[in-house]
């Protein structure tokens, strides 16, 4: 049951009621059923991540550049749940905001910058095994933990640069008496911030998904060439990019294809407001497999990185309760 809405409208920076918004509507069917989702993601996804960030940070004493690409995939999907309660609480008062301008739009930001970084750092780490399995003795391949830190570092500033303009956008929206918190809206005209954070939504899925469809189809050409397709350690490069390709595509394909057809129906059905109004709903529930891209990564940890896997494997073992074989180091595709 949604708890009770207080009455109080939302100002924004001008002191002004923000309503320029079409078809601007509140969305019972995301409230009634998004919160149970987003609860289960969380109480799943920040345990594997919070396992992950520890082994990352207080396990592993040696740091090569695919690990420092994991290290920060596993800190975006952090930072991003730890931002999830602020949104269930939002959808459990029926989309009513209570949390105030400023940390409408630092929520928001969060949430698009670390979706931003997993995707970034998803396909750096398909690339990764992209090179050591098709171009084994290329000069990446020996890239130094320090260059690795820079790559990061440049992924990070790009990302946060292209999501900035949240932070300077009033975000809270007035309908009857609810303040809703929303970065995806009917503008009846789109401010530029939000023309880039709808621009950037949209690249970030297309452009990742050909870089990983073409990694995917490269590994499995040139392997089968050098009939190498049957050895286990090549058959773990071609699992890590499947899983890669299969995560993405199942957490932000749905998103992305309700997106557009809101899009549009907005554009070429502008009167249809009970259309979009759906078309909507079905866009915010779509969040929910975006979300679950958090959840599912540590998968990707255990695959992509044998020291990973074998930091793991002796924390349980020092439990006394399994007895776990460790995994043989130093293979071609995979990070030592």
């Amino acid at each position: 049951m949604m708890a009770e809405v207080a009455t109080v409208p939302c100002i924004n920076s001008t002191g002004k009621l923000n309503q320029s918004f079409h078809c601007l509507s509140t969305q019972d069917l995301v409230a009634n059923i998004l919160p149970p989702v987003l609860i289960i993601e969380l109480l799943v996804g920040l345990p594997g991540n919070g396992v992950a960030l520890w082994i990352f940070t207080c396990r592993l004493k040696t740091w090569r550049a695919n690990t420092l690409f994991l290290f920060n995939l596993v800190l975006a999907d952090f930072l991003l749940l730890i931002c999830l309660p602020f949104r269930i609480d939002n959808l459990f008062r029926g989309e009513h905001w209570v949390f105030g301008q400023a940390w409408c739009r630092i929520n928001l930001f969060m949430l698009a910058v670390n979706r931003s970084a997993s995707i970034a750092f998803m396909t750096t780490v398909a690339f990764d095994r992209y090179f050591k399995v098709v171009h084994p003795h290329h000069r990446i391949n020996h890239m130094t933990s320090t260059q690795a830190g820079w790559v990061a570092g440049v992924i990070w500033a790009v990302v946060i640069s292209l999501r900035l303009p949240l932070l300077a956008t009033d975000l809270l929206k007035q309908e009857g008496s609810m303040c809703l918190c929303r970065s995806f809206s009917s503008y009846t005209v789109i401010p530029p911030a939000i023309q880039l954070h709808y621009m950037v939504f949209i690249w970030e899925f297309f452009l990742p998904l050909l870089l990983l469809l073409f990694c995917s189809a490269r590994i499995f050409c040139i392997l089968r060439q050098r009939q190498l397709d049957k050895e286990q350690k090549v058959r773990r490069a071609i699992r890590v990019v499947g899983m890669i390709v299969a995560v993405f595509v199942l957490c932000f394909f749905p998103g992305i294809a309700t997106g557009m057809v809101s899009l549009y129906i907005k554009k070429f059905r502008p009167r249809d407001c009970v259309s979009y109004n759906m078309a909507g709903q079905l866009f915010s529930l779509s969040i929910g497999f975006t979300y679950l891209n958090s959840t599912l990564d540590p998968v990707i940890y255990c695959l992509s990185s044998s020291m990973f896997r074998n930091s793991l494997k002796s924390s349980i073992n020092k439990l006394g309760l399994v007895e776990m074989r460790l995994s043989r180091r130093g293979s071609m595709t995979s990070d030592g």
